[in-house]
């Protein structure tokens, strides 16, 4: 496989062998609990913890695992890709641990701890304008002049497949999930997510959730057809996506329930239960699945219910900020 889009489609099988390839590389992240969260839910809820893996999101899952599958000549050439932060980090720490520079196309307005973070592990940053300029022409303009293997942050198989892993750890420790609760932003996550849920429990329902002020993969679910949003402003940046991939959207609608939406405020009271209640630093994105427990956007009463934590990158400086602008803070 090069460093081009894969072929279309995912199966069980490119999944684990993502598992086999991230053994011993990314962190088998922990699975949560809190009766108090189970109180005020009705349900039995299990929190899978990936703001506790490598670069802090699941995103070195998917970003390791489509890097392996380069040959050693399109490594030495070099990757590039377009990310807010979390891709962006997790193919930079891919590519010092494979021996390839990496590029990413960067918005200017990205969280500053995503940006330091991401040049610290050893990426190089080309910073655009996302009210005025388009990160994928920017990225294959420059991938075209620079000879470089684009690995895109969720429309490739690879990324998809390594993403995937993070569910098949869930349920090796939670077998008997009835439902499944996924952020959805390209649909990197959940399309990985809900092809291991499927196979490993197929009665196991799969719900996508993402803000209501980004609903393009909502909205393309419903329509069954690909629908767009131009620079979304939600708290909640690593969705902040102008639409699902070409590759990920005829995943989800095989694969997926239902999706739901959420509000600003509601990712923002999740993210706070976290961080005070469980002491968990989840950046907002991380928060989403829960904003939909906890504002009863899905039926959860008596169910065994899993959520992938997807990140903890997060500036504290504008976590506290946003915790005082929705009033959970003095």
């Amino acid at each position: 496989m090069s460093g081009s889009v894969a072929a279309s489609g995912l199966a069980m099988p490119a999944i684990l062998e993502a598992a086999e390839r991230l053994r011993g590389v990314a962190r088998r992240t922990p699975v949560q609990t809190s009766a108090q969260l189970d109180e005020m839910t009705g349900a039995r809820v299990f929190l899978k913890c990936e703001n506790f893996q490598r670069t802090g999101s699941f995103k070195f899952r998917g970003g390791y695992n489509a890097m392996s599958l380069l040959s050693e000549e399109e490594r030495r050439r070099g990757v590039i890709t377009y990310s807010s932060g979390n891709h962006a980090q997790a193919l930079s720490l891919a590519g010092r641990l494979l021996g390839a520079p990496v590029t990413i196309v960067m918005p200017n307005d990205a969280d500053p701890s995503k940006m330091a973070a991401t040049r610290a592990y050893g990426g190089t940053l080309v910073l655009y304008d996302p009210a005025t300029e388009d990160r994928e022409e920017i990225g294959s303009r420059l991938a075209a002049e620079r000879g470089l293997s684009m690995i895109p942050p969720y429309n490739h198989t690879g990324v998809m497949a390594g993403q995937g892993t993070a569910t098949v750890e869930l349920f090796e420790e939670v077998p008997d999930l009835d439902l499944l609760l996924i952020a959805c932003g390209g649909g990197g996550l959940i399309s990985g997510s809900s092809v291991a849920a499927k196979a490993l429990k197929p009665g196991c329902r799969v719900i996508g959730v993402e803000p209501a002020e980004a609903d393009d993969a909502t909205r393309s679910f419903r329509a069954g057809a690909i629908q767009r949003v131009h620079n979304p402003r939600t708290v909640a940046d690593g969705v902040r996506t102008p639409a699902l991939g070409e590759l990920t959207f005829p995943v989800i609608l095989k694969n997926v329930d239902d999706m739901a939406t959420v509000s600003e405020a509601g990712i923002v009271r999740a993210m706070h239960f976290l961080w005070e209640r469980m002491k968990l630093v989840v950046e907002p994105t991380g928060a989403v699945p829960l904003a939909a427990l906890m504002e009863e956007r899905v039926n959860a009463r008596g169910l065994r219910i899993g959520l992938v934590l997807c990140g903890g990158n997060v500036d504290f400086q504008r976590a506290a900020g946003l915790f005082r602008e929705f009033g959970l803070a003095d």
